[in-house]
């Protein structure tokens, strides 16, 4: 069957299955639209927070980024896996205990402020926002090859989608979708990992054929790729580093505190019936990601290979672009894949020399959607990470509009301006904020700031230097008080934005910045990317000396930091 006429089978069949969940789960209530209901099942929740979890970024940019930045690219598994544990053991059953809708909901009553939670909306919002342009870059992305139309066009197309499923179905329908959404892009990256690798060393199992040599050869495929591209003038691969040590570590840690600080990934826990089930829903949760974050690196390895060999045949000649395979023509149609003919030779000559390189432009995003087709895979196959790469991208893109919609609606409309609206104005308005939040996320994701994971580690630094260090103390501290908590805030979030603009400009538009973004002018080596750490000390910083000379909180706010961190001896069902 034709590869154009199977994809459009294939991503219309997840399609009408994800609207189909929609219609039938959608949300009647606020606890519908905000928390399922509060009834998800822990196996259930874990696999919708997987999906919710591995977004664009994990499924299409991920493994584009440790294939162009190799070793260097590892900070992004690490940190994301690593917080992961992090927000499992000490934030989720403790926020579940709680037993609210939204994180600044608990923020607004551990401080006894409504600034507070206007603070932590705000904070919110900023990073929400900030993690859905990754989002939309993806959807972008993957449809912009589906349709094989512009990047522009397969947007819109991709906010369509989002629209109706998201709008209508609240967190109940997300969560069945994302459960749909988990099944299918867990198996589409999956199936062309094994495939390729054993095209390519003769074994099955990935994470074992990365390690291994290559099929009628003694030769590794690691160290062929090291060969591969020094041969072009490209760093090697296997000691490639992101920067000094310093920043590899600020990196990984940013990523993992940022992990535990976002709002989307934290409110899934809110969705189970008991205090126990958030703890077994973070688990199942880890063990799906697992599946797919153990396989990146080797999907980023043998991509990487695969692509430089396809452009540069073993025999050391270039390809001629008259003789460009069909995988070529079909990204170039996309605008994500370029080529120039400097020396108007007819031939592609790639290399790390930005004056004689000629594939002017290959975007990281494109390599796991490409890379089936370079290796010349069934068109089955090929079609099932189309709609892969979709189900990851929509999956978390509803979850993030969800939590911003909730700020908005539940938190800032009425938490703080209206209080005396009914359940059924609260629904409404939430319904016309995400819709609102689906327009402003597709307008920035026509211009993104970069590659998607890119973008989306800063949003994780963002998290990491505002919210995460105001739950963390809001749980584990009885003395820090709503200025202190206020003012950590305002400081950790407002020094990571200022050192993010004075280096990569107003919403990294070049000529806006103070300094330049040069590694000579960064603090102690640590890219804008990895200052979330630094902001995150400053916060809690803050927030414990302004403390020591404010009021302590109340005796009735005590108690309840106590009741959330001592368990009850009888069990504790604990429903919202």
């Amino acid at each position: 069957m034709d590869l154009q006429l199977l994809t459009y089978l294939v991503v219309g069949a997840s399609f009408a299955l994800y609207i189909g969940i929609a219609i039938v789960a959608r949300a009647g209530s606020t606890r519908d639209f905000y928390i399922a209901g509060g009834g998800v099942n822990p196996v259930a929740n874990g696999m919708a927070t997987a999906a919710d979890w591995m977004s664009a970024a994990s499924f299409i940019s991920m493994a584009g980024m440790i294939a162009f930045m190799g070793y260097g690219g590892s900070v992004f598994l690490m940190g994301w896996t690593g917080g992961f544990v992090i927000l499992a053991l000490l934030l989720a059953p403790y926020l579940r205990k709680y037993g609210k809708f939204t994180v600044p909901e608990f923020i607004g009553d551990r401080y006894y402020s409504r600034s507070a939670r206007g603070v932590a909306v705000l904070c919110l919002i900023i990073c929400s926002i900030t993690y859905v342009i990754g989002q939309m870059k993806g959807i972008g992305v993957a449809f912009s090859r589906f349709l094989e139309v512009d990047y522009d066009t397969g947007l819109l197309a991709g906010m369509c989608i989002v629209f109706f499923y998201a709008v209508l179905g609240g967190m109940k329908g997300i969560t069945y979708t994302q459960i749909a959404q988990y099944c299918v892009l867990i198996f589409a990256y999956t199936v062309p990992a094994i495939f390729i690798s054993l095209q390519l060393t003769g074994i099955a199992v990935p994470q074992l054929g990365l390690g291994s040599v290559l099929s009628g050869t003694d030769v590794y495929l690691l160290d062929r790729l090291d060969q591969v591209v020094s041969d072009l003038g490209f760093r090697e691969y296997t000691t490639d580093s992101r920067g000094s040590t310093l920043n590899m570590f600020a990196f990984t840690l940013s990523l993992m505190i940022g992990t535990a600080g976002l709002p989307h990934v934290i409110v899934r826990f809110f969705t189970v019936p008991k205090v126990r089930d958030a703890r077994t829903s973070a688990g199942w949760a880890l063990l799906f990601i697992a599946i797919l974050y153990t396989t990146a690196p080797a999907v980023a390895a043998m991509a990487r290979l695969n692509l430089m060999t396809t452009v540069e045949p073993e025999s050391g000649e270039y390809l001629s672009y008259d003789k460009r395979p069909q995988w070529f023509k079909n990204w170039e149609v996309t605008g994500l894949l370029a080529f120039e003919d400097k020396n108007q030779d007819g031939l592609i000559q790639y290399s790390a020399d930005p004056v004689s390189n000629e594939l002017v432009k290959v975007d990281n995003d494109i390599l796991v959607l490409a890379n089936p087709e370079i290796a010349k895979l069934p068109n089955w196959v090929i079609a099932l990470v189309a709609a892969g790469g979709l189900a990851a991208a929509l999956s978390t893109a509803a979850g993030l509009l969800l939590a911003i919609a909730s700020a908005i609606s539940h938190d800032l409309l009425k938490g703080i301006l209206r209080p005396e609206i009914s359940e059924r104005q609260e629904l409404l308005a939430s319904r016309v904020s995400m819709a609102l939040a689906v327009l402003v996320a597709g307008y920035l994701g026509f211009n993104p700031p970069g590659f998607a994971a890119g973008t989306v580690a800063l949003a994780f630094g963002l998290a990491a230097s505002s919210i995460f260090p105001a739950l963390m103390l809001g749980i584990f501290s009885m003395r820090v008080s709503k200025e202190g908590a206020i003012a950590g805030m305002l400081a950790g979030i407002g020094v990571t934005l200022f050192y993010v603009f004075q280096h990569k400009g107003i919403m990294f538009i070049p000529g806006t910045s103070f300094l330049g973004d040069l590694p000579a002018n960064w603090f102690f080596g640590i890219e804008p990317n990895a200052f979330g750490v630094v902001g995150a000390a400053i916060n809690f910083s803050v927030a414990f000396a302004v403390s020591a000379f404010t009021k302590p909180p109340p005796d009735n706010v005590v108690e309840m930091v106590g009741s959330i961190r001592v368990p009850k001896l009888k069990t504790d069902t604990n429903s919202v």
